[in-house]
């Protein structure tokens, strides 16, 4: 059986909205999986996993939120290869400059992306909600 990480980290809550849109999609379809924030992660525990969901909104210059999540994500890009790999979060500015740049940053790295990444605009709506299923079937999909 498949395991996922859910790892995130949410300044205003609507990126942690996301990550458990898609937590609750995964234990819908029966997928084992864990829930962290990212300080509480790292490449020790890479391993367990099969696949593995990233959230982290835009921050100021449309960039990764750089204190917690930009250093765990930064010590295990390279680790992710053959592995099922979504990523998402939320802005609330700009044009989502970030996720195209995050998108490019994970190719370069080698990571097989199961679907694009995933920005929503402010506080999740329901069609984002759905969005947000939607690309945890995709990551089903590449487990």
């Amino acid at each position: 059986m498949s395991k996922v990480a859910v790892i995130y980290w949410s300044g205003t809550g609507n990126t942690e909205q996301m990550a458990n849109a898609i937590a609750d999609r995964l234990k819908e379809k029966q997928i084992d999986l864990d829930i962290y924030q990212a300080s509480d992660f790292d490449e020790s525990k890479l391993a367990d996993y099969d696949g593995f969901a990233f959230g982290c909104p835009a921050m100021g210059d449309e960039s990764l939120e750089e204190s917690e999540f930009e250093p765990m994500f930064e010590s295990v890009e390279g680790k992710l290869e053959n592995k099922a790999v979504i990523i998402f979060g939320s802005y609330e500015w700009n044009e989502g400059q970030w996720m195209l740049d995050w998108q490019e940053r994970c190719k370069d790295n080698g990571i097989n992306l199961a679907a694009n990444g995933l920005a929503v605009y402010d506080s999740p709506s329901e069609e984002d909600i759905r969005s947000c299923q939607n690309l945890a079937d995709k990551l089903i999909e590449m487990l």
